[in-house]
């Protein structure tokens, strides 16, 4: 078995291994994994946090060894908080992190990969948030572009953004929608609800396509178009622009 971890901002995972694959999500700097399968250009890959499978090129990550690896699975994550910043290298040389990332080994604003010395000195998530503050986190991406696949502030998905907003208050969700709704528990009524929980969404056949974030007095934060706020109501979501309702209700679910 091989092993990896980003040393890059943002790299696409795609389903199949050619530049012009779906991306199906990202990984960003600083996210370590397994290497399943390893062809010419290509490397497929289960990441550690959510074991989500996927194609990246072998030029976009780094070499690490099965003892780094376990070191990083069991060590205390931290991440970084703003929005966009710069790990910068000893050759200061640097490089764009986005809120979410990994900072492997990190210790008074050092971190390292492998042999490469790092400077962070942005703000940091190292403790886990109270589900008070799951909503107040989501507010940093308000009016992120949408993107399928994406998992950071320059461009997202519904699920990527439940699962970074759930990763930086230190909760772990899984990859796409219909995989977090077999998580937490499940509530009766929109009523019984609470800031912080999630509401998933099912297209004509039933299948979980969308997910969001309850807020109060009945609002909802969720990524359509862009990361955006909208009513929700026992039918679904109602857009606030279009007045009409967007996604159907399925669920909503407890997870924290």
């Amino acid at each position: 078995m091989n092993y990896g971890i980003c040393n890059l901002s943002i790299i696409p995972l795609r389903i199949e291994p050619n530049d012009a694959s779906e991306m199906v999500s990202q990984l960003l700097f600083g996210e370590h994994f397994k290497v399943l399968e390893i062809r010419k250009n290509w490397s497929k890959i289960r990441v550690a946090f959510d074991n989500y499978e996927g194609w990246i090129d072998k030029k976009q990550y780094e070499e690490i060894s099965e003892e780094t690896f376990l070191i990083i699975e069991n060590s205390k994550h931290i991440l970084s908080a703003d929005i966009i910043d710069f790990a910068t290298k000893s050759d200061q040389s640097f490089l764009t992190i986005p809120m979410g990332s990994c900072l492997p080994f990190y210790n008074n604003q050092q971190l390292v990969i492998n042999n490469t010395n790092y400077q962070y000195e942005g703000k940091i998530f190292d403790e886990r948030l109270s589900k008070n503050s799951i909503v107040e986190i989501a507010y940093n991406f308000l009016n992120t572009p949408y993107l399928w696949g994406g998992k950071s502030p320059f461009g997202i998905d519904c699920s990527g953004f439940t699962q970074m907003v759930y990763k930086l208050c230190g909760y772990k969700l899984l990859r796409d929608a219909s995989q977090q709704a077999t998580q937490g528990e499940v509530l009766s009524f929109i009523e019984e609800s609470e800031p912080g929980d999630l509401a998933f969404f099912d297209n004509n056949e039933g299948i979980i396509t969308h997910v969001g974030i309850i807020m109060n007095d009945n609002y909802i934060i969720h990524a359509h178009g862009k990361v955006r706020i909208d009513r929700i109501d026992h039918s679904g979501i109602f857009n606030i622009d279009t007045q009409r309702h967007s996604h159907k209700l399925r669920v909503i679910k407890k997870i924290v």
